[in-house]
């Protein structure tokens, strides 16, 4: 790997370049480390791909950058996360995730709400809408999901009718509707078929014109795929943060070429 590459990835240019900074970064369950001085920059409008191991620290990650671990009781965070430059501190849980987005590893529509209303959900609960817009709203996010001419005919049905990928580009559609400049997805598609499989990769693909995205997953062939920079995560550290061609094909770290290339795992 050439050094000036690495130094690329990682040292600040500009501000701008970046959504997400975390300094330092440690989470801690019961006193014992999940994660432990994570340092890493994740640039504005990519996708940055989280790979390593189960257990490694990459869920942990994720969910700390929309303060989900405040919800756990024996969780402690420590050290500086910013989202375009600001602490997350200073937004509060509920400004915070209407900017930071989150998609989890199953798919999770709301069971007693229609297609309609889920997409809706966010907006009404934060009373952050026109009701004339709404169906504007909808139709934009449920196009930009990929969705819109699935369900068209059928908003007002329960979201519980739809396909397993199909309701997860619901949720997707649901995170968009409250417009976030982040979206983070843990292991979006491990729980789906190899279509819906590629119906979220592309839509990952296009929302990055949009959207910062951050998508951990244990598939490192749909690293490859979907994402312009990946970050090597082993035993709650960081190992290694580059290209995602560089981390592929010439990475740094001998321990992160023994994982990609199937050593261990």
């Amino acid at each position: 790997m050439m050094e000036e590459d690495f130094k690329d990835d990682l040292e600040e240019k500009s501000e701008d370049k970046f959504s997400i900074t975390t300094e330092n970064l440690s989470v801690y369950f019961n006193e014992k480390p999940a994660i432990k001085d994570i340092n890493l920059k994740v640039r504005n409008k990519s996708v940055t791909a989280i790979i390593g191991p189960s257990g490694c620290g990459k869920s942990t990650y994720l969910r700390s950058l929309n303060m989900m671990h405040e919800l756990t009781p024996s969780a402690t965070v420590y050290g500086s996360i910013k989202i375009n430059n600001i602490d997350i501190e200073e937004f509060g849980v509920i400004n915070l995730r209407k900017k930071v987005g989150m998609v989890f590893q199953k798919p999770n529509p709301f069971p007693t709400l229609s297609i309609y209303e889920n997409v809706t959900s966010g907006l009404i609960y934060t009373g952050n809408y026109k009701k004339s817009r709404l169906d504007d709203i909808v139709e934009k996010c449920l196009t930009a999901s990929g969705l819109w001419k699935e369900v068209k005919d059928r908003l007002k049905v329960s979201a519980m009718t739809l396909s397993g990928g199909q309701q997860q580009r619901l949720c997707i559609a649901r995170t968009i509707a409250v417009n976030p400049d982040i979206i983070l997805m843990d292991e979006p598609t491990s729980a789906l078929d190899p279509i819906s499989t590629t119906n979220i990769e592309e839509l990952v693909y296009n929302l990055k014109k949009e959207y910062t995205i951050i998508i951990v997953t244990h598939n490192m062939q749909q690293a490859a795929r979907v994402s312009d920079h990946t970050a090597f995560f082993y035993l709650g550290r960081l190992v290694e943060y580059s290209k995602t061609r560089t981390i592929f094909t010439n990475p740094k770290e001998k321990l992160t070429e023994e994982y990609v290339t199937g050593k261990f795992g």
